[in-house]
């Protein structure tokens, strides 16, 4: 299948003055931040567990598809392979992880995907999904290496997966209202005004518990607004530990972007990061590094703002 792909240099600042940019923001929502510029960690090896060891090498940003090809009715042939959308940001052998729809035809239902591929040469797949499953629970589930497919969305970050200088985020004890990775992305939004610059990469809430969601399956009926939508999710509080696989971007240089976008699991279940819902006890670990561009790939033609947060 041909889709189109568009393509923009991001604005990539020094990261040592990203670290100072982000500290300052973090401060205003967190009792105690710590962030500074580091050697990646082996992010393959615990407590991590990726496909790749580091967020270094050619790092990028890639929106796919969108929220309007689930809403408000479903286009079910909006399918994706995550090897063929490497290769649409031109890095065919890369390290890719990020949050998007599962893949339905394999999973058979609609379903919340962490995408977790390394590609090309050294291929692997670390790719989960979370699904509502026949009882109503939020069940958990490890694709097969073969299974790299994905189905109307997917924000991903992608890179060479090397070791290199990374963002280190350290994060506890919530005193303010805005969420981890909304909170990183007003204090870039903020500072840069409308230079876009955009962050991949992983987060462990190493305490406390958050407020996710789970897509049950498709909708038989159009959702055309918030409440619907909201009635229509699955909502779950999961106890930490869980990491997450997390893309944002401090403003949209007119590609119609979803500007964050996270997905994590636990050992039994997973979803889409809302927010914590432990504030006085939630700490949260991140490395993140600065993406260079922001490909826009099967850029819905109809759009709607609705259902992105």
């Amino acid at each position: 299948m041909s889709i189109s792909v568009e393509a923009k240099p991001l604005y990539v600042p020094p990261l040592e003055e990203v670290a100072s940019v982000l500290q300052n923001g973090l401060k205003k929502n967190f009792a105690e931040v710590h962030v500074s510029v580091v050697e990646c960690p082996d992010l393959s090896q615990e407590p991590f567990c990726l496909e790749g060891k580091g967020l270094c090498g050619s790092p990028r940003l890639s929106d796919v598809g969108g929220v309007p090809h689930l809403l408000p009715s479903p286009l079910k042939d909006k399918v994706y392979n995550i090897k063929e959308l490497a290769a649409s940001v031109d890095l065919p052998e890369a390290f890719v992880i990020g949050a998007g729809a599962g893949p339905h035809e394999y999973i058979g239902v609609n379903s919340e995907l962490m995408a977790n591929t390394l590609t090309g040469k050294t291929a692997s797949n670390g790719s989960r999904v979370a699904k509502i499953d026949s009882s109503g629970n939020n069940e958990l589930l490890k694709l097969p290496e073969s299974e790299t497919g994905c189905s109307l969305m997917l924000n991903m970050f992608a890179c060479e997966g090397r070791t290199g200088q990374v963002l280190r985020i350290l994060a506890k004890k919530r005193t303010g209202s805005l969420n981890f990775v909304t909170c990183l992305r007003q204090a870039l939004t903020d500072h840069y005004g409308d230079k876009a610059v955009g962050l991949g990469g992983t987060f462990r809430m190493v305490q406390g518990s958050a407020k996710c969601h789970v897509m049950p399956d498709f909708s038989s009926s159009p959702i055309s607004c918030e409440d619907e939508l909201n009635q229509w999710l699955r909502f779950f509080e999961l106890p930490s530990p869980m990491v997450f696989l997390s893309t944002l971007v401090s403003r949209d240089p007119g590609m119609d972007l979803r500007l964050e976008h996270s997905h994590g699991y636990g050992k039994e279940y997973g979803g889409h990061y809302h927010y914590d819902t432990t504030p006085e006890t939630v700490e949260y670990q991140g490395f993140y590094n600065v993406a260079e561009f922001m490909y826009r790939v099967d850029r819905p033609k109809v759009t709607h703002s609705f259902g992105r947060n």
